[in-house]
């Protein structure tokens, strides 16, 4: 196994999150199972560079594409990412390394080679088949929740769904953080429905408005949420959808979160 993909300190607290291997069988135990950290190894191997996962280097890696992808789906359904994102989110927050009061939202087109759920005809890609990623960032561009969409979504209709899915944040005292103070958006999202909702959450919000000459100034705080698009798709799985299941894709796009974490956290994964 490839040491530079899963550290020790990362892989301690990926370790905290994962479900315990099921025991072995004493008749016919068949053979053994491949272990947690190489599986971890070959989700990590084809995040980053965008292989297949039948080219996976077994030998390389430590474990083969087909086991990576089979361990991904069962960490997926049995909801890990979501926990071990919250995991950090609340480490970042104990450090100090997150700023709640001011969070800015976006969307990002990316093209979906295969048929699926959440695809639809892209507008801005001559309506092929597309995928959106929708992102929540704090004050220094750490993505706090995103979701996935069909292309031909709208931005806005996700805006409410993005803050729900912030998880409960703790780290310090009193009550977990889950709402910032302020919320930054483009004009895409200026619609009076929706920035009533965002002020019955307790939420102001930072919302361009169309029509109005360009300066407002809100681009130099929600410029950030454009960086963690940066971040997101330097891994090169994202860039472009090709798994057929959403809740896989989701749940590498929940993965890459974690590691932008860990990156704030532990800057050499």
């Amino acid at each position: 196994m490839r040491v530079d993909l899963v550290p020790d300190d990362p892989w301690e607290r990926v370790a905290a999150v994962l479900p315990p291997a099921p025991e072995r069988r004493h008749r016919h135990p068949g053979r053994l199972r491949v272990p947690h950290r190489a599986a971890l190894a070959g989700v990590i191997y084809v995040l980053r560079t965008g292989v297949a996962w039948r080219d996976v280097p077994a030998q390389a890696v430590g474990c083969s594409g087909v086991t990576a992808w089979r361990r991904l789906r069962d960490w997926t359904e049995a909801g890990v990412w979501p926990r071990l994102h919250a995991a950090l989110l609340t480490e970042l927050r104990r450090a100090d390394l997150l700023d709640l009061d001011d969070c800015a939202v976006d969307g990002s087109h990316v093209r979906a080679l295969k048929r699926g759920d959440h695809v639809g005809p892209s507008p801005v890609d001559r309506a092929r088949p597309g995928s959106k990623h929708h992102v929540i960032v704090d004050r220094h561009g750490t993505p706090l929740a995103v979701t996935l969409t069909g292309g031909n979504r709208h931005d806005v209709t996700q805006l409410i769904p993005l803050l729900d899915a912030v998880p409960p944040i703790r780290g310090l005292r009193g009550r977990p953080r889950r709402r910032p103070r302020r919320l930054f958006a483009d004009r895409g999202y200026d619609y009076d429905k929706y920035r009533r909702l965002v002020w019955k959450r307790g939420i102001k919000p930072m919302i361009a408005r169309r029509g109005v000459a360009y300066g407002s100034g809100l681009g130099k705080v929600r410029c950030v949420v454009e960086r963690a698009f940066a971040w997101l798709h330097q891994f090169k799985r994202l860039r472009t959808r090709y798994e057929r299941r959403a809740d896989l894709h989701q749940g590498l796009l929940d993965l890459a979160c974690s590691i932008i974490c860990l990156r704030r956290l532990r800057k050499s994964f």
